[in-house]
C-alpha cells in the first residue's frame, strides 16, 4: 500500500529493529554497496550503532530514520527466506541517520551517514525520502550545515544529493580501497541556515 518514515528514538525498539537492519545492510554490503564497510558487519555492530543513534536523538546528537513498507510495496522474496513483518504487516525498508560532529568547534554540524535502501525496495523513492526526512530532522535539531561523503562510483547517491541541494565540496582521488579496487571519496555539504531550494 505505501512507505511509510519513522524517527527511532525509544530505545526499547532497538531490540526488534536491530534483527532487520542487520538484514538489510548485510545483503547490501555482501552485494559490494558502498555503506564504508569492506565486510558485511555483525548484528551485535549494528545493535551497538542502533543504540548509540537512538541515545544520541534524546539529546538532538543524532537522529534515525527508518522507512517501512507494506501491501503491495512488499517485493517477493527471490532466493532468501521473506522479511519477517511487524503486526500492521508492515516490513523494514530501509534506513539513514546523522550524527553531530564531536569536536567542539564543529558542534553546531552534522553529518549525514549511511542511508541504506533494502535491495527489494530501490527505485521506489525510498532512499530519497529517507534523505529528506534527515534533512528535515537536522534542520528542526539547529544543525546548520549537514555534510555527507559518498564513493566516488555510487552516481545514483550522487545524483539525489545534487538534485537535494548538496554541494560538492571537495574529492580525494583512489582514496577508497575495496581489495585491490580504489575509488574516489567524494565530500557533500548542504548548509541549512539558507533556506532549502526544495521547500
Amino acid at each position: 500500500m505505501g512507505v511509510r518514515l519513522a524517527e527511532v528514538t525509544d530505545p526499547t525498539a532497538v531490540d526488534a529493529l536491530a534483527p532487520p537492519a542487520h538484514r538489510i545492510l548485510q545483503d547490501l554490503v555482501s552485494s559490494g554497496a558502498a555503506l564504508g564497510w569492506a565486510l558485511p558487519p555483525a548484528q551485535s555492530e549494528v545493535r551497538d550503532l542502533l543504540t548509540e543513534l537512538v541515545e544520541g536523538a534524546a539529546t538532538a546528537e543524532a537522529a534515525l530514520l527508518v522507512a517501512y513498507a507494506s501491501g503491495d510495496d512488499i517485493p517477493a522474496a527471490v532466493g532468501f527466506d521473506p522479511p519477517k513483518p511487524l503486526p500492521d504487516g508492515s516490513v523494514l525498508a530501509g534506513l539513514g541517520y546523522w550524527r553531530r560532529y564531536q569536536r567542539q568547534t564543529h558542534r553546531p554540524h552534522a553529518d549525514l551517514e549511511r542511508v541504506a535502501v533494502a535491495a527489494g525496495h530501490q527505485g521506489r523513492g525510498i532512499g530519497r525520502a529517507l534523505t529528506e526526512g534527515l534533512v528535515a530532522s537536522a534542520r528542526k535539531a539547529g544543525i546548520e550545515v549537514l555534510t555527507l561523503d559518498a564513493r566516488g562510483d555510487n552516481e545514483r547517491a550522487l545524483t539525489l544529493y545534487r538534485t537535494l541541494g548538496f554541494n560538492e565540496y571537495g574529492r580525494l582521488v583512489d582514496f577508497v580501497a575495496v581489495g585491490h579496487l580504489r575509488y574516489d571519496k567524494v565530500f557533500y555539504a548542504l548548509d541549512l541556515r539558507h533556506p532549502w531550494p526544495r521547500l
